[in-house]
């Protein structure tokens, strides 16, 4: 997804060309056809070649990849991702974004979110 969102559209074997340590060239045919079963990608035909590109924004994919995610792993609970994040040490946050997290909070309690 963020070669066809990158680029905007993409041949099989120009996804495969963009990733790093890429898989085979059927295995990136087939995770093409499952994203586009899915229906996040789409394509279209040029000659013999397809061109797939996105159906969603990044930043719908993103939040939809979230979602799931949290729903998965920490059973819809958002404060247990975030405390998994903050765990980990790996996680750098910088105090220009931990004040735009308390923003964000404050207008969540706000909402009634």
């Amino acid at each position: 997804m963020d070669v066809l969102h990158a680029r905007e559209s993409a041949t099989a074997s120009e996804v495969r060309a963009a990733l790093p340590d890429a898989p085979g060239n059927s295995a990136v045919r087939t995770l093409l056809r499952i994203l586009e079963d899915k229906g996040h990608i789409k394509h279209h035909q040029e000659g013999a070649r397809f061109v797939y590109a996105p159906r969603v924004s990044r930043e719908t994919a993103s939040q939809s990849a979230l979602q799931r995610v949290v729903s998965t792993f920490f059973q819809g609970s958002a404060s247990q991702a975030m405390a998994a994040l903050l765990e980990n040490a790996d996680t750098l946050i910088s105090d220009d974004e931990l004040k735009e997290l308390q923003k964000m909070i404050h207008q969540a309690r706000k909402e009634g979110r």
